[in-house]
């Protein structure tokens, strides 16, 4: 039996020092006073993307191999250089780049924002370094394409990005049938493309962005038509700073005061013409979509799959021992003595709402409060993939919690009584006869819960984490391949969980020992060789 576990133990050690050695460098991030941290989704053409090296003047994402490029990056290193202060990026989902700046995590905030009223009641804005028009993007041959009021859009499906003020100039759009918002621009493109939408309302920019990868569709521009009202605010985009930082703001002023509007208008120009290409089916390119996505974007997948392995395996470890602990507990018969009876309720009354908690929240809005809301409120800046190990620990820890609990309830009381006849304590008993068995019943239970980890990862892109659903979502968006690029994606995960189950699978047999083992035959053969000695 013990070298059972060793050979266990040596195989899960082997796997996690793997994964940890894939990933040292995301784990152990070091501050730089020195350094401009900048928030940004990087996948927002033409004013940031993501891609797989610094070319063109890229600028490293914190915690990854990857760099972000585009206007917004360019901007971003000017003002680097004036403030004298290397700039990182920050790749942060839309929903998450005032988080970021609110709790610490970033020092500016420069993707494409308007400086609304609302988001300057959380935070400040600097002087405006871009202008831009409205357009309903649609497709060329849509019978919304010719659209010359506002009017004309009666019956349109139109959308708009989540927690924009976009999405609110579609009610100016009479009788167009609003749709639920998307959370970018990438999931938008391809629901026009899809036909799922008639359109969306965005920047002259991004209609510029789009017809270069698919010259089907057409702008409207509806800024130029009668009835439509934007505010100042609305029309252009300011850079995020947070509102105690005012010394950065007047810095950040100084410094956009020194580029002219010239300069400005070159830096989008090339950032439209360096924004990543896609073939789009053009004739000619015979390569296979898959082969020519690995060759491109091969190195970031591998990546997001090793951090998935990561986060998976030392949340799956760290939450069993965390709920082996809380089961134990919970299962301690009650003391005679008074003070250490109303000790024990107290106890189990606190891990009672630890697990009624961490199982009744979902882990997306777990590591939302975590990762933000403990830099937010208490000052403490977390790492995003210590924060993720963190978050799936004691979540695993929550689940697995009440499955060893059942499992040493479970354990037959007779158990318990022989132990107790044979004069063993409690602790004796548990460790020497109980848990052994217990862990045991429980293995394929914690093998579902590893696997469940393994997808259950990709939640975690809440907080930017580089896992591999965030890695796919960043390819999609590039490659502008939705369909094919998630299908591989799909396949990962099942060869990632046919895999690990196939692996335990073969462990718990191993742990169950020969199931042809009979006690009542080797009792004859016993019997036979001691009646041979006899006759000698």
């Amino acid at each position: 039996m013990k070298s059972r576990y060793k050979w266990m133990s040596i195989f899960i050690a082997l796997l996690v020092s793997l994964a940890l050695g894939a990933n040292f460098n995301q784990v152990y991030a070091k501050k730089d006073n020195g350094v401009l941290k900048v928030a940004m989704e990087a996948n927002y053409q033409p004013y940031n993307w993501t891609q797989t090296n610094d070319a063109n003047g890229a600028l490293p994402i914190e915690g990854s191999h990857t760099y972000a490029n585009g206007y917004d990056v360019m901007i971003a290193k000017i003002i680097g250089q004036k403030l004298h202060q290397k700039v990182v990026v920050v790749k942060t989902e839309w929903d998450g780049l005032l988080p970021a700046l609110t709790s610490g995590k970033a020092d500016l905030i420069i993707a494409g924002m308007s400086p609304t009223t609302e988001r300057e009641k959380a935070i400040n804005f600097s002087k405006p370094y871009r202008h831009g028009t409205f357009v309903v993007i649609t497709k060329i041959n849509s019978k919304y394409a010719n659209a010359k009021t506002l009017n004309d859009f009666k019956g349109a499906k139109i959308t708009a990005q989540q927690g924009t003020s976009h999405y609110a100039m579609i009610n100016q759009l009479r009788g167009a049938k609003k749709q639920t918002a998307m959370r970018d621009f990438a999931a938008m493109r391809q629901s026009l493309i899809s036909g799922t939408i008639d359109g969306y309302l965005a920047e002259d920019t991004e209609a510029t962005s789009f017809k270069l990868v698919d010259p089907d569709i057409k702008a409207i521009p509806i800024s130029k038509m009668p009835g439509f009202h934007v505010t100042k605010e609305e029309s252009v985009t300011s850079i995020g700073i947070a509102k105690p930082n005012k010394d950065l703001l007047k810095k950040v002023n100084n410094a956009l005061a020194t580029i002219p509007e010239a300069e400005r208008t070159k830096l989008m120009t090339n950032a439209i013409k360096v924004q990543p290409k896609t073939d789009n089916g053009k004739k000619g390119n015979q390569e296979n979509w898959l082969v020519s996505m690995w060759k491109q974007y091969g190195g970031m997948l591998l990546s997001g799959i090793g951090m998935t392995l990561l986060l998976a395996f030392v949340g799956t470890i760290a939450g069993f021992f965390i709920g082996l602990v809380v089961g134990i507990i919970r299962t301690i018969p009650t003391p005679a003595t008074l003070g250490k009876k109303w000790l024990l309720k107290v106890i189990n009354w606190l891990l009672s709402i630890y697990i009624e908690v961490f199982r009744g929240t979902p882990m997306m809005v777990q590591a939302a409060v975590i990762y933000y809301g403990i830099a937010q409120f208490w000052h403490i800046n977390i790492d995003r993939t210590a924060a993720a190990l963190i978050i799936v620990s004691i979540n695993t820890g929550a689940y697995l919690a009440e499955i060893i609990r059942g499992g040493i309830l479970s354990t037959p009381e007779g158990q318990f009584e022989a132990a107790s006849a044979l004069g063993m304590t409690h602790n004796q008993r548990m460790w020497h006869i109980i848990l052994p068995q217990a862990i045991k019943n429980c293995l394929p239970s914690i093998t579902n819960e590893f696997i469940v980890n393994i997808k259950d990862t990709s939640v975690l892109s809440i907080i930017s984490v580089s896992e591999l659903f965030f890695v796919g979502t960043t390819v999609a968006s590039q490659t502008f391949k939705f369909f094919p690029t998630y299908l591989t994606i799909s396949a990962i995960y099942l060869i990632l969980t046919f895999t690990i189950t196939r692996i335990f699978n073969l462990i718990e047999r191993r742990l169950a020992g020969n199931k042809n083992y009979n006690l009542m035959a080797n009792q004859v053969q016993v019997g036979s060789t001691s009646k041979q000695g006899g006759n000698k």
